[in-house]
């Protein structure tokens, strides 16, 4: 009676393995959508941190600071930031510049992941963060 109960406790069925496995392969597959959007959102962060300490950036046209930051961001490739998706704002020596924009990644079928991004940094005469 003691070798059967000691047969009946093997652990994991093989059902609950496959549901165990069906999970984690879902979740390292969103995790594969998800990561270029995050790996590109870093690009821009990194991007716009740069120009920051660029000298004279408070000084220039709103025009040439987006073209520096496209340089640098092109560097890295990107491609769901678009020169419409940058914004400057006049702030006391320098500028305040904003990027805003929406990366949407098919998942499965009809359902797609959308990623929001909404960044902004300050560029002031100094050239410094």
């Amino acid at each position: 009676n003691a070798m059967k109960t000691m047969n009946t406790q093997r652990g994991m069925t093989l059902t609950s393995f496959l549901a165990v496995l069906i999970v984690v392969a879902f979740g390292l597959y969103v995790g594969m959508k998800l990561f270029p959007m995050y790996q590109e959102y870093y690009s821009v962060r990194s991007a716009m941190k740069s120009l920051a300490k660029e000298p004279g950036v408070g000084n220039m046209e709103p025009a040439r600071v987006q073209d520096l930051f496209f340089k640098r961001l092109y560097i890295n490739y990107s491609e769901n930031v678009k020169p419409a998706n940058v914004k400057f704002d006049r702030i006391d020596g320098g500028w305040n510049m904003k990027v805003n924009y929406e990366v949407r990644r098919e998942l499965i079928g009809n359902l797609d992941v959308v990623g929001k991004f909404d960044s902004n940094q300050e560029l002031t005469l100094a050239g410094v963060d």
